[in-house]
């Protein structure tokens, strides 16, 4: 609720939310039921078998009609001024994506950690001038705006974890202009059980992934 609730409020008014519920079984959907019927006009719904972060991203991009594309992940929030803000630098430098800075929350909403993005670049970026940014770049997908068009030949791939590290640097290769904020929009929630934080098999698909962008 406190994500698709920093999504409505969203000074950017001209914004679809689509939210996709991933076959969950909890009480997702009666929040998802509770915001369609308050906001009908703004937000799109769709229920789907589970298939992974991935598959569910997917759907959203088959779903969009904007001119750009944003990913929230459900226990997430982000900043009030956050898309206006990121919206208004795509169109001062015709930029193909737009980045802004991240921070890491607890489950108590306490910052944990300050994640700067390229913060010795420009406001605009021109890749070709600036190629360093391939290295410095955090390749999270949920900082981040992108043109739509972008993804004409790019999915998330279906089943990986660790799948922005695999796909962000390709659509980054498709840009020739990036711009960045310095604020920190975007509050990334860390469970203490989370993937990133725990060693199982599957943190082996980073291995994959670095592999795919090589």
């Amino acid at each position: 609720a406190k994500c698709i609730q920093s999504l409505v409020d969203q000074d950017l008014q001209e914004i679809e939310i689509i939210v996709i519920n991933d076959g969950s079984q909890d009480s997702s959907q009666d929040i998802i039921n509770d915001f369609t019927t308050r906001y009908p006009n703004k937000i799109k719904a769709f229920e789907k078998e589970n298939g992974g972060l991935s598959d569910a991203r997917n759907l959203g991009i088959d779903k969009a009609v904007g001119d750009y594309l944003a990913f929230v992940d459900s226990d997430d929030y982000v900043s009030k001024d956050m898309f206006l803000d990121m919206y208004n630098l795509a169109i001062k430098h015709s930029a193909e994506m737009v980045i802004c800075n991240l921070q890491k929350v607890n489950e108590e909403g306490v910052v944990t950690q300050k994640m700067p993005q390229i913060p010795n670049m420009p406001e605009k970026i021109i890749l070709k001038d600036h190629f360093s940014v391939f290295s410095d770049l955090s390749y999270f997908a949920c900082n981040k705006i992108f043109e739509r068009r972008l993804f004409q030949n790019h999915r998330f791939q279906k089943g990986m974890h660790f799948e922005d590290i695999e796909l962000i640097p390709k659509i980054l290769l498709d840009c020739e202009i990036i711009a960045c904020t310095k604020i920190y929009h975007y509050s990334y929630l860390e469970r203490s059980d989370s993937i990133s934080k725990t060693h199982t098999v599957k943190g082996l698909d980073i291995l994959k992934a670095v592999n795919s962008v090589e």
